[in-house]
């Protein structure tokens, strides 16, 4: 039973850290009948500036829909880790691209470093696919859904041609985070 999870996933524009908290909460909503709510923050610039998606996972109604108490934080950029690395809770999980986020802090945190966008690049063939990866791992380190709910989720907003791929960087990302946890 979830009370209230808090996760927040940030980036820069085109990164898709506001999609993969789009399909974070409709995994949660649509395949394991839960509440969730999202909420994106981002700048002007289309691409390039910072963004951040934060997703209430919950059992009960969401009444309060604002994050106050992140359990997971996932950062996909530096810029993003040194402006949204606030409001975590003392045990929080981080994750963060180990090479886009060199100067995590090391603190009460536990902090995972995965090189998620390498992996996307190397493994994946398609920078493209570095959120389903992150995704991937974020379920390996918070066991908050089901592996196969966010892949229902995930395959649900791809198009057809991708399903493959994408499935592919899904497992990928949860493979690889269960490396390290």
């Amino acid at each position: 039973m979830i009370d209230r999870y808090e996760i927040r996933i940030a980036g820069v524009g085109g990164q898709g850290a506001m999609l993969a908290g789009v399909v974070l909460a409709e995994a949660a909503i649509f395949y394991e009948d839960k509440y969730a709510m999202q909420s994106p923050t981002y700048t002007s610039q289309v691409r390039g500036g910072p963004t951040k998606a934060d997703v209430i996972i919950s059992d009960k109604e969401i009444i309060f829909p604002r994050t106050s108490k992140i359990d997971f934080f996932l950062s996909m950029a530096q810029i993003t880790y040194d402006r949204y690395c606030t409001d975590l809770k003392d045990d929080a999980i981080i994750l963060v691209d180990s090479n886009l986020v060199p100067n995590a802090v090391e603190d009460k945190h536990k902090i995972y470093r995965l090189p998620i966008t390498e992996i996307a690049r190397e493994e994946m063939g398609k920078v493209v696919v570095a959120n389903v990866v992150a995704l991937g791992a974020t379920m390996a380190l918070t066991d908050i859904l089901k592996f196969e709910s966010m892949e229902k989720a995930v395959l649900d907003r791809v198009p057809k041609a991708f399903l493959d791929l994408n499935k592919k960087a899904l497992a990928i990302g949860y493979e690889r985070a269960k490396e390290i946890k």
